[in-house]
């Protein structure tokens, strides 16, 4: 039994506008079919059986806090000339440059049209077969503890651990890693930027559900009210979802 990451949910006060932001980020495609605005490849809405990680924009009221989320995306380069191509291409597109104690690196931080931050890495060739984005990167306080809870509920294989940062990607080795860096902040306030899941086709979604209370999820109330889908937070209180198959 395992739950596929479909998609990373960003809540933005005008989504429609943060949809292209984003589509124009990665090269796909914004899609409104309702009230949310979804980015991916260029073939076509493919919901309810995703192949691969989008990006879901869901509308809400409230702009962003000064608080820095807690999970981010990271952006792959194929030379450093593509790195600075994109740096250049996003920050005309309204991306804005960010300081979040990183120092001096090789990579730049950006945030984007409503705050949240991301990272345009410099060319990595483990990164190179990931497609636009390279991994979606979570803070957090025990990277080996998180990987295990992430490793269990996802069936993704553990390509690296430390003390410091653990690091996962799908059993067959596509799309994106999923990493847990370990960070000195804690969480005070729900994060802007989460992860969705979704069963496989045939499996049952209350079972995976209790499945990830047993591994140490909680039920969490974000005012969702009655919906199809089910809000949980992981060991560490990042939030998450399992979606309804359709």
């Amino acid at each position: 039994m395992a739950l596929r990451p479909v998609q990373v949910n960003i809540k933005a006060v005008d989504c429609r506008s943060l949809g292209r932001f984003w589509a124009e980020a990665l090269g796909w495609t914004a899609y409104a079919p309702g009230v949310t605005t979804y980015v991916g490849p260029d073939d076509g809405l493919v919901w309810p059986d995703p192949v691969g990680v989008g990006i879901d924009i869901v509308p809400v009221p409230e702009p962003g806090t000064t608080a820095k989320n807690r999970v981010h995306l990271d952006l792959a380069t194929k030379s450093t000339a593509h790195q600075a191509e994109l740096v250049a291409r996003l920050r005309s597109l309204g991306a804005t440059p960010a300081d979040v104690g990183q120092g001096d690196v090789p990579w730049t931080v950006l945030t984007d049209p409503e705050g949240n931050e991301f990272c345009v890495l410099e060319p990595r060739e483990v990164y190179q077969d990931t497609g636009p984005i390279a991994a979606v990167v979570v803070d957090c306080a025990d990277p080996r503890a998180m990987a295990s809870f992430w490793a269990e509920a996802t069936g993704w294989t553990l390509r690296q651990v430390t003390d410091t940062q653990a690091v996962l990607r799908s059993a067959d080795g596509t799309g994106p890693f999923l990493e847990f860096i370990r960070t000195p902040d804690t969480k005070t306030v729900p994060d802007r930027v989460h992860l969705d899941l979704l069963p496989y086709p045939g499996d049952d979604r209350a079972a995976e559900v209790a499945r990830l209370r047993r591994l140490g999820a909680t039920d969490l109330d974000v005012g969702q009210g009655e919906v199809p889908w089910t809000c949980l937070a992981d060991p560490e209180g990042h939030e998450f979802c399992v979606l309804a198959p359709s």
